[in-house]
C-alpha cells in the first residue's frame, strides 16, 4: 500500500473517531457541511465542522485568542480575523484535543441554554 493510501486511511479513520464520540452526546446532530466534510450541531447551533486533516471551530474572541496563543489552534484557515480557529488532526493527540475543543463548545451551548431556560421560568413565576 502506498504512503498516500495510508494517510487516506488514517485521515478517514480519525475523522470516523471524532464523528463517533461527538455523534454520541445528547442533542448533538451530524451533518453534511455546505463546503465540504461534515458539521456537528447542538439545535441551530454549529460546535465546529470537519475537513479531512482540520477541525473549524467557533469561540468567543478571548477563547480563540487564548487556543492560538498556547498553540492548539490557529487562526481560521479561509478567515483569519473571525472568531473561528482551525485546529489540525494528524495525530492522534491532535484528534483528542478535537474532541476536546468540540466538548468545550458543547459544554457552552448546553449551559446558556439552560440558562435561557431557567430565566424563562424565572419570569412565569414572577
Amino acid at each position: 500500500m502506498t504512503t498516500s493510501k495510508l494517510h487516506e486511511i488514517n485521515r478517514t479513520a480519525q475523522v470516523e473517531v471524532v464523528r463517533y464520540e461527538v455523534g454520541s452526546w445528547p442533542g448533538v446532530t451530524i451533518h453534511a457541511h455546505r463546503f465540504g466534510g461534515i458539521e456537528f450541531r447542538l439545535g441551530r447551533l454549529d460546535l465546529g465542522h470537519l475537513h479531512g486533516s482540520i477541525a473549524d471551530l467557533p469561540f468567543p474572541r478571548q477563547i480563540r485568542d487564548a487556543l492560538i496563543a498556547a498553540g492548539r489552534a490557529r487562526p481560521h484557515h479561509v478567515r483569519p480575523n473571525s472568531d473561528w480557529v482551525t485546529a489540525p488532526m494528524r495525530t492522534d493527540s491532535e484528534v483528542a484535543s478535537v474532541i476536546e475543543l468540540l466538548r468545550h463548545n458543547y459544554e457552552r451551548a448546553v449551559s446558556a441554554a439552560r440558562s435561557v431556560v431557567r430565566q424563562s421560568i424565572g419570569k412565569e413565576n414572577r
